[in-house]
């Protein structure tokens, strides 16, 4: 028994080498971790096809509603230190397992809903969960397998949510109006579960569990660089998601646009972000994550502050869609760093998913209570856009201060230029 109990031992306290940068397990990893962002982001990106659903047909405010997405965005961060340091214990398996039964399972429950309160529980809650047993774990995952090109790596599992964005919007569309919602959910939550499944068989863990140690590690806390990181993280999330649940009902409500019409503004905007997400995250291996976020950011808050600006008149409608396929490269570059960034400041890869998972939690509360806020602001204003255009412009201005003042702070702490790689 001893001796049994002494080879497990030593084989949590394996060294497992450097990361190998490529090499088919690799990207079998980074092709399920595609597949499980696809499955869980990319359907949060498509919320907007559902809220201006729901608003029609269940009779409630914007900010009702928003509640539902904003719920499933805020587990799938929330359980985020839980399930990374899970990760970390060896127990991915039984996880993501979990994880992808109740994302399928949430989905299916919805297609029988008729009421807000049960979609609240299916999608927003049962689906939100689910989320969060997938996503930290399977990011944590794909960051032990790469070092000089974990951005590049990162960001190509990212493109899952804006060919999310794409497909489901494209089967909401498409079915809504001939086969009713059941069918129409149904059909979602048969592709994730033939998705999902597929995933699982891909993801493999490379590092040795790590059995011993707390489930927050304060000490993280005490880098400079890690702090201001999480501050910058959650004001830049805090906005982020008021593009993709507002577009839609925007379009409608402002341009006159019809319901296919409003649906593509939400398609463009992820379609186009996955050249966002390869792009930036490709060159953040070169300049560095923290270096690529910093402006990034920035583009966003201009953006979100340009909205305001786009003329009314459906004649006009051009603009529009520039500005959400431009809006679609900010965020899903915001989207795609925000991992690979935080996954930079970890040098333990035994520790990635705790210290990923501690982020992922305090961000929670910024997804949870941010679209909610831009909806009590579009009700305040009388369906007016501008209350929740501004909050959103700033809260990503404020945001991208805190992401410079992290790129700083490990800029100082391993000594280099202003113009380092960091």
């Amino acid at each position: 028994m001893s001796r049994i109990a002494s080879r497990v031992t030593s084989r949590s306290t394996i060294t497992p080498g450097p990361p190998p940068d490529g090499g088919l397990r690799a990207w079998l990893c980074v092709f399920g971790t595609f597949l499980v962002v696809m499955n869980t982001w990319g359907m949060i990106n498509s919320f907007g096809a559902f809220q201006s659903y729901y608003i029609q047909t269940l009779g409630r405010s914007p900010s009702d509603i928003s509640w539902i997405g904003s719920v499933e965005i805020f587990l799938l961060f929330f359980i985020g230190t839980f399930t990374g340091r899970l990760t970390d214990a060896g127990y991915f398996r039984p996880v993501a397992t979990a994880g992808s039964v109740l994302v399928v399972a949430g989905t299916l429950a919805a297609s029988a809903c008729t009421r807000y309160w049960q979609l609240l529980l299916a999608q927003g809650i049962c689906v939100g969960l689910g989320n969060g047993c997938l996503f930290c774990p399977t990011v944590a995952l794909v960051s032990t397998y790469f070092a000089k090109r974990r951005a590049f790596a990162i960001g190509i599992t990212a493109c899952g949510s804006g060919a999310g964005g794409v497909v489901f919007p494209i089967v909401i569309r498409e079915m809504l109006p001939r086969a009713g919602f059941g069918w129409t959910m149904r059909t979602l939550g048969f592709i994730q579960a033939a998705a999902l499944g597929t995933a699982l068989l891909c993801l493999k863990p490379r590092v040795p569990p790590r059995k011993t140690g707390s489930l927050v590690e304060w000490a993280a806390f005490k880098e400079l660089e890690y702090t201001f990181y999480a501050v910058g993280a959650s004001l830049c999330f805090w906005a982020s998601y008021t593009v993709f649940f507002f577009l839609a009902a925007y379009a409608r409500d402002i341009q006159g646009a019809s319901y296919d019409t409003s649906l593509d503004l939400l398609m463009i905007t992820n379609g186009v972000g996955i050249l966002g997400r390869l792009v930036l995250n490709s060159l953040a291996d070169r300049v560095g994550n923290l270096t690529m976020f910093v402006p990034t950011a920035g583009a966003a808050a201009v953006l979100a502050y340009c909205w305001a600006a786009l003329p009314i008149a459906s004649s006009s409608r051009a603009g529009l869609y520039v500005w959400s396929a431009l809006s679609g490269i900010a965020l899903g570059g915001i989207q795609a760093l925000f991992p690979s960034a935080l996954a930079s400041l970890t040098a333990d890869p035994r520790k990635q998913g705790a210290r990923i998972g501690m982020v992922f939690t305090i961000v929670s509360v910024s997804v949870l209570t941010g679209p909610p806020i831009a909806g009590a602001l579009v009700s305040a204003l009388g369906g007016r856009y501008l209350g929740a255009q501004m909050f959103a412009g700033s809260s990503l201005m404020l945001g991208m201060v805190f992401i410079f003042l992290a790129r700083e702070a490990k800029r100082k702490r391993v000594g280099g230029s202003f113009w380092a790689k960091v």
